[in-house]
């Protein structure tokens, strides 16, 4: 018998462990089966787990369990990346700890021994959280970024696209953290608004005969102008044009250029150029061939290209003593008060520059072409279709991809400096001396390149490399292209799009990938983003300890459709433990009321209206369930199963079977009827377990387990999760029982509404009146009177030609029912009451209408009170229709 409730603590480390053991998360060993296949978003080996990954590899599970139970060669394949600057992060902070020693107190070497070390020891944590979340992948494939197969890949990689001139150095600006004193990627940069100046200053034409005004907010920056530029068309400045000014502090001259980048209506209309130091400038520099001046060490302190008293500065110091010369020198003309957004990086929080250095570039518009092409002829799809906008506007307009990185965790560039500048690019540094004696002539000594690849350019490589490329393995051959990836918006460009772009380049034009599912971005309750300074941060883990593995599943199942943003609460997830409990409970009464398999049961052979109808509901349910998860509708899939088992198993049919089972322990005289629903009750538990198996696997896994006494044994006999995918037939369903069943549930749910609405007392027992109907449900109503009675609270279920005085009105299914409850309730107070809300409501949704209406209030307002206000509006129309319907009830009452 099973236990009262459903431990999640006892039962998820048992059962997983169990699942592994088994073997049962790998693919099956059958050269018939479809192959399916999953790569894992590697996560951070740094990290642990967030709501944003719980939301990610809960439907990557759901996918994988689903099409595992329909007997494909399901592979989910794990891993992790090696995440270079985060990595590198935690490692310095602990030397720090230890005794303030740095990474160049320790050498290369040393330091990336500790960093392997820590690997070893902490680097596995959110494998194990994904552990405890249920997450079924077939860990025996698990990969590493740097582990040696993946770097052979990316060396590969590397050597291949330098040699087909994709990949070259550049001298270019990047966004460069002087902090860790490398470039980084887009991805790593956080804008954040803060508080500034715009300091306006002259500077003086070279003839003497007057001066230009610009205006800047990083004044050191003016160090490295080369230009000042003006509109073409503004007539203040074009005898300027040509002309030179001195630049104060340098007095060095530098021209005055006409651009399209300068905005007449923008302050002066005249702007300072720097092109080694800001991106719009840089790209005026190269329309006008301007000299680049970089200004900044790596550490963001001024170098020796600026006068003497600056040099060593840190860029604040010398902001400030910047302004201090402007207004010695009498040139500052104005300092205003800003807001503005300045970039950060988001690890170490520093001010991020634009900064002129020698890098490694991939040139991503040829890579990008066939990407494109790609997803234009369908041969991959984005799901919802509108991702694949965002897609087309980055890569259409692609820059070259920045793909080194100052650091010493990572992959090495492959590439070695000899005499000269020769570069020779190899995977192995024996081949790079060969090719070095054959340019040389003679052996010479070679000098590997200090940078290592950025962390995108491995994960790149991630759906074939952790198959085992550029070895034409088996896993290859059968798993590529993989089918579904399931990631969040904010990497597209960094990860998805990149995919693509090697994917389709070095697996002779197969995309990596045939869907790619774009889920949520994870919120609290209020629409807001979830961050440690708000205190509103939702632990996943801390979750699974309160609810259990299986209640937050199926609320991320059931709440992913919630387009851009999903709102979770507390409530939500307290809501679907109760949901597990309700299956629970119901488990056990069938199991106390005897609910046992029959041998060579068919669902349709059963008899009595009741179980026909009950099979077909089932049916409908598993068809629908099946079509959502096959198109990635997870939310349509978990509501379509809480709907059914909550109403149409739970609270109908185990209310509606009971006089049919009777007593366990007494006899019945109808035993046929009562073999038959205990037959099958079990049957469709089972089909219950299976189709919300890949939502909340331990739940249905325990009772699958607990309820194999159930009568004869089950086709099935290892875990549910394998078991076979229900597969059920339309012609199970029985409009005939649907339309009896139907009746009978409808009467009692609508009379059930009317008596909530108009505030019936529970003791009132009035009689339940069939005005009109039809014979046959006449005949449907007279059969379950003693059941309508009992569920409605009624006092009797009887004919009668006209409603009486008092009697409040329901049409269900075509037939008119009435209810005489005017003994039973004040009418008046009733319509008073009513009329009260209803106007209440009114004004609330004129209110928030005029709010919605007004286009100011939408565009400035946060995204996330505008949808709360139309979902305010949604629900105040719902409410206040249903309340002028219990008026209008009660407009007949005389």
């Amino acid at each position: 018998m099973l236990e009262k409730t459903f431990d999640p603590k006892s039962v998820e480390p048992r059962l997983y462990a169990a699942w592994e053991a088994s073997g049962g998360f790998a693919p099956i060993d059958d050269p018939a089966a479809e192959p399916f296949s999953i790569v894992i978003p590697p996560p951070n080996v740094t990290g642990s787990l967030h709501i944003g990954h719980a939301l990610n590899n809960t439907l990557q599970d759901v996918l994988i369990r689903f099409e595992r139970m329909r007997g494909k060669a399901a592979l989910w394949l794990p891993g992790t990346d090696h995440a270079g600057i985060a990595t590198q992060m935690v490692v310095e902070r602990q030397l720090a700890a230890q005794g303030n020693q740095s990474r160049r107190d320790l050498g290369r070497e040393a330091f990336v021994e500790k960093i392997w070390a820590w690997k070893a020891k902490s680097g596995g944590t959110i494998t194990n959280q994904l552990k405890r979340l249920g997450a079924s992948c077939d860990w025996s494939r698990e990969r590493f970024t740097l582990d040696e197969g993946l770097s052979a890949a990316v060396r590969k990689v590397f050597v291949t696209l330098y040699k087909q001139k994709l990949i070259y150095r550049d001298k270019r600006l990047v966004n460069w953290d002087p902090h860790f004193q490398t470039a980084i990627s887009d991805l790593e940069v956080e804008q954040r608004e803060v508080d500034g100046h715009y300091w306006h200053f002259a500077y003086p034409l070279e003839d003497g005969s007057g001066e230009i005004v610009v205006a800047t907010t990083r004044p050191e920056t003016m160090l490295g102008d080369v230009a000042v530029a003006v509109h073409p068309k503004d007539e203040r400045y074009r005898a300027m044009i040509g002309r030179a000014v001195r630049l104060p502090i340098v007095n060095r001259p530098v021209p005055i250029i006409a651009d399209d980048y300068a905005d007449p209506e923008k302050g002066s209309g005249a702007v300072k150029i720097t092109p080694a130091h800001d991106f719009n400038d840089f790209q005026v520099g190269k329309r006008h061939a301007l000299p680049m001046i970089n200004i900044f060490d790596d550490f963001a302190h001024l170098n020796d290209n600026t006068p003497v008293e600056y040099r060593g500065l840190d860029r604040f110091a010398a902001r400030k003593k910047v302004v201090e010369a402007f207004e010695a020198l009498g040139l500052l003309r104005a300092v205003e008060k800003t807001r503005h957004m300045v970039p950060h990086g988001d690890r170490s929080g520093v001010v991020v520059e634009p900064y002129l250095t020698d890098q490694w570039y991939v040139n991503a518009e040829v890579l990008a072409k066939p990407a494109i092409k790609a997803i234009e002829d369908g041969d991959a799809v984005f799901v919802p279709k509108a991702w694949e906008k965002t897609y087309f506007e980055w890569m259409r307009n692609i820059q070259p991809w920045c793909i080194s990185r100052q650091l010493w965790w990572g992959h090495r560039i492959p590439a070695w400096f000899g005499p000269g500048g020769k570069i020779f690019v190899a995977e192995t540094e024996a081949e790079a001396k060969r090719e070095a004696r054959e340019h040389y002539g003679r052996d010479e000594p070679l000098a590997q390149d200090e940078d290592v690849l950025d962390t995108w350019f491995s994960s790149a490589l991630w759906p074939f490399s952790t198959l085992g490329w550029p070895q034409k393995t088996t896993d290859l051959a059968r798993f590529y292209p993989t089918h579904t990836l399931i990631t969040g918006f904010d990497i597209i460009f960094f990860w998805v799009a990149r995919m693509m772009m090697q994917g389709i380049h070095f697996m002779d034009g197969q995309v990596p990938f045939k869907r790619i599912f774009i889920n949520a971005l994870v919120r609290d309750a209020e629409g807001k983003k979830m961050s440690k300074s708000k205190g509103n941060v939702m632990d996943p883990l801390e979750l699974v300890d309160d609810y259990g593995a299986d209640a937050l599943r199926f609320t991320l199942t059931a709440m992913s459709g919630q387009a851009r943003d999903l709102k979770l609460s507390r409530e939500r997830i307290e809501g679907y433990r109760n949901f597990g409990t309700k299956l629970w409970n119901a488990a056990r009464f069938t199991q106390m009321n005897g609910a046992a398999r029959a041998e060579g049961f068919d669902p349709a052979k059963v008899r009595l209206p009741i179980n026909r109808w009950i099979v077909g509901e089932t049916t409908r349910t598993a068809q629908a369930v099946t079509a959502a998860l096959d198109t990635c509708g997870f939310d349509a899939a978990a509501d379509g199963l809480y709907r059914f088992v909550w109403r149409q198993y739970c609270d109908w049919y185990v209310e509606l079977s009971k006089p049919v089972l009777g007593k366990p322990d007494e006899p019945t005289t109808d035993e046929a009827a009562r073999d038959e629903t205990r037959a099958t009750a079990a049957w469709v538990l089972d089909v219950i377990l299976k189709l919300l198996h890949p939502v909340m696997p331990f739940l249905t896994e325990e009772l699958w387990g607990q309820t194999q006494g159930l009568g004869a044994a089950r086709d099935h006999k290892g875990f549910l999760m394998t078991a076979p995918w229900p597969q059920l037939p339309s012609s199970l369903i029985d409009p005939q029982a649907d339309a009896e069943i139907g009746l009978i549930v409808e009467t009692i749910a609508e009379g059930r509404s009317v008596r909530a609405e108009l505030n019936v007392p529970n003791s009132a027992r009035p009689p339940l009146l069939v005005i009109d109907a039809t014979a046959a449900q006449r005949q449907v109503l007279r059969d379950a009177a003693p059941l309508i009675m009992q569920m409605l609270r009624v006092a009797e279920v009887r004919i009668a030609d006209a409603p009486p005085p008092g009697a409040i009105p329901y049409v269900v299914e075509g037939a008119t029912l009435a209810l005489p409850v005017a003994e039973f309730i004040d009418v008046a107070a009733e319509r008073a009451r009513l009329g009260k809300d209803v106007a209440s409501l009114a004004s609330d949704i004129a209110h928030t209408a005029r709010k919605l209406g007004n286009a100011d209030f939408v565009a400035r307002a946060p995204e996330e009170v505008v949808e709360e206000n139309r979902e305010r509006l949604a629900e105040a129309l719902a409410a206040k229709a249903k309340l002028e319907a219990a008026l209008s009830r009660l407009g007949a009452v005389v």
